[in-house]
């Protein structure tokens, strides 16, 4: 099959590649890095469920010509020890990920994707209207980017199934599940910032788009 992409652009900390589709529509995979296994809090339990969610939507995102955004997370001391580190190797791939080609790659030092990044004027350049997010963890980078997005005018549509989180404790010793936790955001931001969705209800834009 051929690339939709055919110029590579390298600039500081990203990579883009400019699309050809004529779509809005641009998918951004947060966080989807294996940083996250050396966590404490890290849980494979999911992790299948989670992984065959995010293929499926790479899948139909490659196959509708959607530029993909795959967005990386480094944050505190450049040592080994960090695993949002460059030094610990760490700030890579999730294993497991399928491989896809991305228009851009970006590298965010906050919760939002959109936050010193030059994202949203890449965006905007190129006419995506609407962003699919998905990505790891549930409640933070993920609904952080879609509440920021909405607020910048985006439509959102929000893949509940095709992000990842995992348990936590409350500020009042509270146990919340990961499942919880998911429910909680979708709860918060259906309606008011984004289309809470599944794979199936995001990809099915695609046909919409191509029968307009």
């Amino acid at each position: 099959m051929a690339s939709p992409w055919i110029i590579l652009i390298t600039v500081l900390h990203s990579s883009e590649v400019i699309p050809m589709s004529s779509s809005d529509t641009a998918l951004l995979l947060i966080d989807v890095q294996a940083s996250f296994t050396a966590r404490p809090y890290w849980s494979a339990a999911e992790l299948p469920a989670y992984l065959d969610a995010t293929a499926r939507l790479l899948a139909g995102a490659q196959a509708a010509g959607w530029p993909i955004v795959q967005v990386f997370h480094t944050d505190g001391p450049e040592v080994p020890e960090n695993p949002f580190a460059h030094a610990s190797g760490l700030v890579r791939a999730l294993p497991g990920l399928p491989a896809f080609e991305a228009a851009r790659v970006v590298e965010k030092h906050r919760h939002s994707a959109l936050v010193g990044t030059g994202l949203g004027d890449w965006l905007r350049a190129h006419g995506l209207r609407r962003l699919i997010v998905a990505g790891i963890r549930t409640e933070q980078c993920c609904e952080t980017t879609a509440r920021h997005a909405s607020d910048e005018g985006w439509a959102v549509d929000y893949v509940t199934e095709a992000t990842l989180t995992f348990d936590m404790v409350s500020p009042a010793g509270t146990p919340i599940s990961a499942a919880q936790l998911r429910e909680r955001t979708e709860t918060v931001l259906a309606g008011r910032f984004a289309r809470v969705c599944t794979v199936a209800q995001a990809l099915a834009r695609a046909t919409t788009e191509g029968a307009a």
